[in-house]
């Protein structure tokens, strides 16, 4: 199984961002140290709960700030992308880190739509630009001229530069936030990514993946083959004990979602706008936002032996938020290390099932 960072740094102010900008590269030099697999980047606008906002620009640095992790977006929201820029800045990047791209890529957030306000797009329409920017990436990349005629784009190029490091493009992959998104994605016979779940959720969804492949005709070693390119995203704790990680990840996790959802809540005051209906003011937190479901913490151990059925249902990697919230960056510094040190052994030592 492999194991990543998902670098996600809430700034709570914006006196905050140039700090929690540096302490977000600290991070990944010491992931990349620590000999984790891949360093993922994300993308949110305008609120803080990505310090760095942009992972293209962020990834540029990392690419010469690292030696050996895959640098991955989880994802780059492509509505808000010119697709012949991106896929210049991705062949960039290809070059930069010598081949250790990975292009996450979805729609844009569900959640905010100031993201799209912010870059005057339509959000009823983000799936649809997605899906035909991604089509003109792909073309360009193929290093040929491009006459491209299309609902949201009208383009003409000569010729793509720099061409891509790796034949025939750089790795790309799409995440899924619910059933219906995974189930498409596996009919095209694809990796996914998927968001926080519970394990209930997780073990479903993958067994429903490896259905769908062998639905559409794939055989078992594919089918593995595939869900071992597949990822799933868990935030995660590790303290010496289970109660000293209690006192400093259920805090950290609470205030992280707080933060995400104030603009959210800001913007309907002002607005009356919003992406998905607004909840009742006393509803419980989703499932991804409670701490029962969506927070990993305690020792190296109990760690463990939570995620031992992500390791058990043939997923091929973990997506792993280690700052959560308001944590110090010396706090996620020893939470990566003994994560490191004695949770991916144990997990390593489980074995795999099958079906």
């Amino acid at each position: 199984m492999k194991f990543s960072n998902f670098l996600f740094p809430d700034s709570m102010s914006a006196a905050d961002d140039g700090r929690v900008i540096d302490e977000t590269l600290q991070e990944a030099r010491l992931t990349d140290e620590l000999g984790f697999d891949t360093i993922w980047l994300a993308e949110h606008h305008f609120d803080g709960i990505v310090a760095y906002v942009d992972p293209v620009a962020f990834a540029g640095a990392l690419a010469v700030a690292t030696k050996q992790a895959k640098i991955g977006f989880a994802v780059a929201q492509m509505a808000l992308h010119h697709p012949v820029r991106f896929a210049e800045q991705m062949a960039l990047l290809d070059h930069l880190t010598k081949g250790r791209l990975i292009v996450g890529l979805g729609r844009g957030t569900a959640y905010n739509i100031y993201d799209y306000q912010g870059y005057g797009i339509d959000h009823t329409k983000a799936q649809a630009i997605f899906e035909e920017a991604e089509a003109i990436m792909f073309e360009a990349w193929r290093g040929q001229p491009i006459d491209h005629k299309g609902e949201y784009f009208t383009l003409r190029l000569p010729e793509l530069r720099p061409s891509v490091f790796t034949k025939p493009h750089p790795y790309v992959i799409r995440a899924a936030a619910s059933e219906h998104g995974m189930l498409e994605i596996a009919e095209r016979g694809k990796p996914f990514m998927m968001n926080v779940q519970n394990n209930a959720t997780t073990l479903s969804r993958m067994l429903m993946y490896k259905q769908k492949l062998r639905d559409i005709g794939l055989d078992e070693a594919r089918v593995a083959a595939l869900a071992d390119e597949c990822w799933v995203w868990r935030n995660v704790y590790v303290a010496e004990t289970d109660a000293e990680a209690e006192r400093i990840a259920v805090p950290a996790f609470t205030d992280m979602h707080e933060h995400r959802v104030a603009m959210r809540k800001r913007i309907y005051q002002e607005q009356g706008v919003s992406i998905l209906p607004m909840p009742a003011r006393d509803a419980p937190p989703p499932a991804h936002a409670s701490v029962e479901n969506g927070l990993v913490y305690g020792s190296p151990a109990t760690v463990a032996e939570k995620l031992a059925p992500i390791a058990a249902s043939g997923v091929g990697g973990l997506i792993i938020q280690f700052r959560l919230g308001t944590m110090s960056y010396e706090q996620t510094a020893q939470s990566l290390t003994l994560f490191r040190d004695k949770v991916i052994p144990a997990i390593s030592a489980r074995p795999t099932l099958a079906a």
